[in-house]
């Protein structure tokens, strides 16, 4: 469990250090780009080995109605990260559209994964995307003004999000982890 902890704290450490120590970031100029995504790679990689190694209590388990929340909720948070990058309508009202994805990628697995080491990871990971929300929106302000996009934009979120939600799937599926309840 140690590991997960130190791997989810890196996580925040390194997504937050520009907000905390403005200074010292700047200071670091270019370099520091290299860094932060050192200190992410190195984050990822303890996540993983320490939720695949944690022992925790369980508190609940998988049934059929979590896991069709739970993929519905996915394709919910697939839809909502790719309109960050497509600019669809969703976004005007969601300011932060890949960290409000993250958070409800970490619901969605809640959902299904009722033990300690995911209520460290997935909730460490909702709690920090909030937190990044909120320490954005001080630093900028006001949003700015919305423009809708075209018809296209709002098409291809809806397919990307389908193709990356299969891929996950049978990703998921491959390494022995069915989504679907199998």
């Amino acid at each position: 469990m140690l590991l997960l902890i130190i791997g989810v704290s890196l996580w925040w450490l390194a997504h937050v250090f520009k907000h905390i120590a403005p200074e010292k970031r700047a200071a670091l100029g270019d370099k520091g780009r290299g860094y932060v995504a050192l200190a992410l790679v190195v984050s990822i990689v303890l996540m993983t080995v320490g939720y695949k190694t944690a022992d925790g209590g369980i508190f609940w388990g998988r049934s059929a109605a979590l896991v069709g929340i739970n993929n519905l909720l996915m394709l919910l948070a697939f839809y909502i990260y790719a309109a960050s990058v497509k600019g669809t309508r969703i976004t005007r009202w969601i300011r932060h559209a890949q960290l409000t994805a993250t958070v409800v990628w970490s619901i969605a697995h809640l959902l299904v994964n009722g033990d300690t080491p995911s209520f460290v990871l997935f909730g460490g990971l909702a709690a920090w995307a909030v937190a990044q929300m909120l320490l954005i929106n001080r630093a900028e302000g006001p949003r700015g003004e919305y423009q809708a996009p075209p018809i296209k934009s709002e098409i291809i979120a809806a397919v990307v999000s389908l193709v990356v939600f299969s891929v996950v799937s049978g990703i998921h599926i491959w390494l022995g982890y069915n989504p679907f309840g199998g």
